[in-house]
């Protein structure tokens, strides 16, 4: 049974984020509100978490999971970024916008990519999301939260409550957010940035 902690969406409970990172450090699975939609949480670093998490929203290892940073120096560590990359991502962070770029070292290899070695990367937007990350103090891995063969991500709680009560470890609920889930633009190449799926970021932001 997932332990819900309701918090402020925009002055959220320090004592409540504590408790959630705390599951989180000890290999448990979250929903928490991003900027764009609610998305599947876990440590970076816990395999087996990550085996979950992957079950748990229907996907292989060929998918891009992404790794939610607090702010560009922090992304900077865990993904190789040029000058021209690098005023790009300035122009759509904070927001609700994926980048997909080459992963560092400091990236697992078993959470990026198993012949690119790409890793999809952000800084979000959100309250919640940020004072999580400054908690936890280091980017957290996370996926869309969207049921196997769905489409649409999930936004309400008790929704996600309902349906992933037994399946989670903790549930972060700060309201409604988003519905739609992140623009996500793929940097990884040499050549021009691509946009792989419109979503609530506006390309026009970027230059795009």
């Amino acid at each position: 049974m997932a332990l819900l902690y309701d918090v402020h969406p925009d002055n959220p409970q320090q004592r409540l984020l504590k408790q959630a990172a705390q599951v989180l450090h000890g290999g448990g699975i979250a929903a928490i509100p991003t900027d764009s939609s609610y998305a599947l949480v876990c440590h970076l670093d816990d395999k087996a978490a990550v085996d979950r998490l992957r079950q748990l929203r229907g996907v292989d290892d060929r998918h891009h999971l992404t790794l939610l940073c607090r702010d560009l120096s922090e992304l900077a560590n865990y993904a190789r970024v040029d000058n021209r990359q690098y005023r790009m991502l300035k122009l759509g962070t904070p927001g609700p916008f994926t980048f997909i770029l080459q992963a560092t070292k400091e990236v697992p290899r078993r959470v990026s990519h198993p012949s690119r070695r790409t890793i999809g990367l952000r800084v979000p937007d959100h309250k919640v999301t940020q004072e999580l990350l400054a908690v936890m103090g280091q980017p957290l891995l996370a996926t869309t939260l969207i049921p196997p063969g769905e489409q649409d991500p999930l936004n309400d709680v008790d929704e996600i409550q309902a349906r992933y009560d037994k399946l989670l470890d903790a549930i972060v609920a700060a309201g409604a957010c988003s519905a739609q889930p992140t623009t996500v633009i793929d940097m990884s190449a040499d050549d021009e940035p691509q946009l792989v799926r419109q979503g609530s970021g506006d390309p026009a932001r970027l230059g795009l």
